[in-house]
């Protein structure tokens, strides 16, 4: 399993907090935000789901990964 820490841009409560979790996980891998500091930290297979992919699902629920 590899980690990586992603900022995210736009989450502002809790709502955010579960639609960007939530879609890590549709994506493949496990994600836990940190509303205060706006990030996620994301563990995921590399073999199976890339960070671009990642990535992608999150700005997919309207939030911008920097």
């Amino acid at each position: 399993m590899s980690n990586v820490t992603l900022n995210v841009k736009g989450m502002s409560c809790n709502h955010c907090v579960k639609s960007v979790e939530e879609a890590v996980k549709n994506a493949g891998a496990n994600g836990q935000v940190d509303l205060a500091a706006g990030t996620v930290a994301v563990e995921y297979n590399e073999q199976a789901v890339t960070v671009d992919q990642i990535k992608a699902a999150i700005e997919d629920q309207g939030y911008d990964v920097v």
